[in-house]
């Protein structure tokens, strides 16, 4: 539901649910990372940046502003980016074989392409109400 001229909006009930459900599959790929240094450290990075997409989604849904929702649907956006980037690499150094990732690979693509057209569209209407 949108709001106008400075209202807080929310984002779609479907795009919190699926943060929320990608969230757990990060987690369990961090649960699957070999217990060495380089696991430990890709862990911890997927963990915070895979976490972190929903939790801002979350709090965007409950902004007093439209400001607020849009620095946090960014913040989101930023969040899913860097997700990728540390499941490309989880694939890519065999921490996890690359067949097993193709589908949360996937799923976090969409996400980020997701999070950058409603970043887009927000920053559009926000030009386009002054």
């Amino acid at each position: 539901m949108n709001r106008e001229h400075g209202q807080p909006v929310e984002p779609p009930q479907d795009l919190r649910e699926r943060s929320f459900r990608f969230a757990l599959r990060v987690l369990r790929v961090v649960q699957a990372l070999p217990r060495d240094t380089v696991g430990f450290v890709v862990g911890r990075q997927l963990a915070r940046a895979g976490t972190s997409i929903g939790a801002n989604i979350e709090e965007a849904h409950g902004s007093h502003s439209r400001a607020e929702f849009v620095r946090r649907m960014n913040i989101a956006r930023g969040s899913a980016r860097e997700t990728l980037y540390w499941l490309r690499l989880t694939a890519e150094l065999g921490l996890i074989p690359r067949r097993r990732m193709e589908e949360i690979l996937v799923e976090s693509d969409e996400l980020v392409r997701i999070l950058v057209t409603v970043v887009k569209r927000l920053r559009a209407s926000e030009a386009g109400e002054e």
